[in-house]
C-alpha cells in the first residue's frame, strides 16, 4: 500500500508571531524576532543574542495537573497544536472517535533537569524536586504531555535528531501514513528558549557576537556571518492520508511528496557537502520531482561560517544557480529542534501568499553563496513545489519536498 499524504492544518508559536497571521506579517515585512537576554550576560555567556518569545499563559486553559508536568517547549507545542487542529477541523470528538498519532521533534529539556539537580543537592531530599519534574525532564516531554491531554491513541514518539528533529518527525509521519499504518498524525517540533539550554552551545563559540544590532546578527550565506542566534518556539502540522481528509471534508493545504535523509558519517559538529546533497537528492527521487521543478528551497543555513559554506555547495550541486533560495533563520534565528517543522510552515505561508521572504542581512556573497540564487529582498513568486533542508549535530540530515494544493 502506498497512499498520498496531505497536510490539513498548521499552527505556529514563534519568535516572529504567536499565530499564523502574525507570522505571515513578519515574513512579508522582514520583521526579526531576535533580541538580547540580559540574564545570559549575568551568567557569563559570550553572546546574549536569542530569539525573543513570550511564554503562553495556560492557567485556566489546561488543568493544573497537566501544567505541572509540562516543560517550556511543551507549552509552545500545545499552542501550535491547538491552532493546527482548529485549522484542520479536528476537535476532541474526532480525537475520541479516531486513532490519531503524534510524532514530535525535541532533543532537550534542560531547565527541569538543572532545577531538580539543584534542589536535590541543596535539600538532600529527592521528593522536593516535585511530582512533575520527571515528566518535564524527559526528551519525550512534549509527546507524553500532548498525547495525554488530547487523549491520543495512535503512534506516540519523540524524534530526537538534533536540529533535524522537526523535519524527521514530518518525514516519519509521512512514511507511517504512506504505508497505511496510520490515517492521521500530529507532527512537529518545539524548542526551549531558556539560557540554560544554550550554555554548552555558547561554550563552543557557535553564536554571533553582533549584540549591538540583534536584527543584523543572523546572516545566512553572507560573507561576514559570524555564528548563529539560538531561538525556539513550537510548530505543528496535521498529516493525513488523502482518503481520510477527503472523507471528512478537511481543508487540504498541501501534499508531502518526498522525504530524504542521510548521515554524514564524519565530524560530530562540522557538516560536510556529501551528506546534505544525498538527503536532497533522495527527497527529490522519492517525490519523483526534478530539481528544476522546485520553485523555492528553504535552506538550513544557520549563519555559521562552515555550515553555510558546505550547504551552498550541496545546493549548487543539486539545483545550480537559478532556484530561489533563502533561510528564514535570518528572521527567527536558529530554532533548533523546532526548525525543521517551522520552516515547512513558513514556506507554506509564503506559498499561500505568493512571495518569498527576504534572506535578511545577505549583503555580500562568499565564493560559494555567489553561485546560488539567494533572495536578499522579498520577491513576489508563485510557489507550487518547495523543498526544505534541516541538518544537525552528528551529521543527521533531512530534506522534505512539499507540493501546495
Amino acid at each position: 500500500m502506498s497512499r498520498r499524504v496531505v497536510i490539513t492544518g498548521i499552527g505556529i508559536y514563534s519568535t516572529i508571531g504567536k499565530n499564523l497571521s502574525e507570522v505571515k506579517d513578519s515574513l512579508y515585512n522582514g520583521k526579526s524576532g531576535i533580541g538580547i537576554d540580559p540574564f545570559r550576560k549575568e551568567m557569563g555567556f559570550h553572546s546574549a543574542l536569542t530569539g525573543i518569545i513570550e511564554r503562553p499563559k495556560l492557567k485556566g486553559v489546561i488543568p493544573r495537573r497537566a501544567r505541572v508536568g509540562m516543560a517550556e517547549q511543551g507549552e509552545y507545542a500545545y499552542m501550535a497544536t491547538v491552532e493546527a487542529m482548529k485549522n484542520a477541523g479536528i476537535d476532541q470528538d474526532f480525537l475520541n472517535a479516531n486513532e490519531v498519532g503524534i510524532l514530535y521533534g525535541n532533543d532537550s529539556s534542560a531547565v527541569p533537569i538543572i532545577e531538580a539537580a539543584d534542589i536535590i543537592r541543596e535539600k538532600k531530599d529527592t521528593t522536593m524536586a516535585g511530582s512533575g519534574s520527571i515528566f518535564q525532564s524527559m526528551n519525550s516531554t512534549i509527546t507524553m504531555n500532548l498525547s495525554v491531554l488530547l487523549k491520543l491513541r495512535g503512534v506516540n514518539m519523540t524524534i530526537s535528531a538534533a536540529c533535524a528533529s522537526g523535519s524527521h518527525a514530518i518525514g516519519l509521519g509521512y512514511m507511517y501514513i504512506k504505508e497505511g499504518l496510520q490515517d492521521t498524525i500530529i507532527c512537529g517540533g518545539a524548542q526551549e528558549v531558556n539560557a540554560m539550554s544554550m550554555g554548552s552551545f555558547d561554550a563552543l563559540s557557535a553564536f554571533s557576537s553582533r549584540e549591538d544590532n540583534p536584527a543584523a546578527a543572523s546572516r545566512p550565506f553572507d560573507k561576514n556571518r559570524d555564528g548563529l542566534v539560538p531561538s525556539g518556539g513550537g510548530a505543528t502540522l496535521i498529516l493525513e492520508s488523502y482518503e481520510s481528509a477527503v472523507k471528512r471534508g478537511a481543508p487540504i493545504l498541501a501534499e508531502v511528496r518526498g522525504y530524504g535523509f542521510s548521515s554524514n558519517g564524519e565530524h560530530i559538529s562540522v557538516p560536510n557537502v556529501v551528506g546534505p546533497q544525498a538527503s536532497l537528492e533522495r527527497a527529490l527521487k522519492d517525490a519523483n520531482v526534478k530539481a528544476e521543478e522546485i520553485d523555492y528551497l528553504n535552506a538550513h543555513a544557520t549563519s555559521t561560517p562552515v555550515g553555510d559554506l558546505n550547504e551552498a555547495q550541496a545546493i549548487f550541486n543539486v539545483f545550480g544557480s537559478t532556484t530561489p533560495i533563502s533561510s528564514t533563520k535570518s528572521l527567527t534565528g536558529h530554532e533548533m529542534w523546532m526548525g525543521g517543522a517551522s520552516e515547512v510552515i513558513y514556506s507554506m505561508i509564503m506559498a499561500q501568499n505568493s512571495f518569498i521572504a527576504a534572506n535578511l542581512n545577505f549583503e555580500e556573497a562568499d565564493e560559494y553563496s555567489e553561485k546560488i540564487n539567494v533572495i536578499a529582498e522579498r520577491i513576489s513568486k508563485e510557489i507550487k513545489i518547495f523543498a526544505s533542508n534541516s541538518f544537525g549535530f552528528g551529521g543527521t540530515n533531512s530534506s522534505l519536498v512539499i507540493e501546495m494544493l
